[in-house]
């Protein structure tokens, strides 16, 4: 087995080394590789942000191999070691991998904050896979260039507008879903990072989405973004504390906005 590449924190080292190790004593052979991607991938990472994995598997998992699996994803979470709590991804058969035409069927995913897998469509957009393929930081198995078709740039910008535009349709009907500091900073950072996104054509960091977008918007909504990275740290407290009622209104603005500003853009834009 590869050595995992080490980030700057022993203890997410420690993590994602146990991870590896449990996860092919399951597999064996049909564990092709293991990747991160998200933040750890694209940088301006930081000891708030959580890890996000990519496992890719020969055949899709079977059930004793899941029922294994999910055993080894509570002994993880289970750690005295507080990035095992913060551990997310998905089990990508090589075959969905490779190409886009599968997007947005389900795998078996780890939610962050989750001790066990469900089904979901999370990981399976072309975000990921263009993070995988051209700055994964494979952790074992060969380069991911290897396993991940490229993706287009005309493609990739029509996935982001769509979530644009989706997930604002979604956040502006339901708003009571979002209304707790945790979603509400994650939203401005997304929404920020996917309109950079969709202007270059690649997928950057939240950290460089945020201070393009302080840069390159109406300064009317700086503050917003200042306090909204503040209060980025300890997801699994401000997810249970609700939302500042000001800054709550003001990201529902903040997203019809962007994905105003989304829709005003060239067809092709540069």
């Amino acid at each position: 087995m590869n050595q995992v590449l080490p980030t700057p924190y022993s203890d997410l080292n420690a993590a994602l080394k146990l991870l590896v190790e449990d996860v092919h004593r399951v597999l064996g052979s049909n564990l092709v590789g293991v990747y991160l991607q998200g933040s750890f991938a694209v940088g301006d990472f930081d000891v708030h942000s959580d890890c996000d994995f990519v496992m890719v598997t020969r055949p899709e998992l079977n059930a004793t191999e899941v029922e294994a699996l999910q055993q080894v994803h509570e002994q993880i979470y289970s750690l005295d070691n507080p990035w095992a709590k913060h551990l997310e991804g998905s089990y990508f058969p090589e075959s969905i991998l490779k190409s886009g035409s599968a997007s947005g069927t389900d795998l078996w995913y780890l939610g962050h904050g989750s001790r066990s897998l469900k089904r979901s469509i999370h990981c399976n957009t072309l975000v990921v896979r263009s993070v995988v393929r051209e700055r994964g930081v494979t952790l074992y198995g060969p380069s991911p260039r290897t396993l991940v078709d490229p993706v287009p740039v005309d493609v990739l910008r029509k996935e982001i507008l769509a979530t644009i535009r989706d997930w604002g349709s979604e956040i502006l009907n339901s708003p009571e879903q979002y209304n707790n500091r945790f979603y509400q900073t994650f939203i401005v950072l997304s929404y920020c990072r996917m309109l950079h996104d969709l202007l270059n054509g690649y997928i950057g960091s939240k950290r460089a989405g945020a201070e393009w977008a302080k840069s390159n918007l109406d300064p009317l909504w700086t503050g917003l973004i200042d306090r909204t990275w503040e209060g980025r740290p300890d997801p699994a407290v401000s997810s249970r504390q609700p939302a500042d009622p000001v800054d709550s209104q003001s990201t529902l603005e903040f997203v019809r906005y962007i994905i105003d500003k989304a829709d005003r853009l060239p067809s092709s834009a540069p």
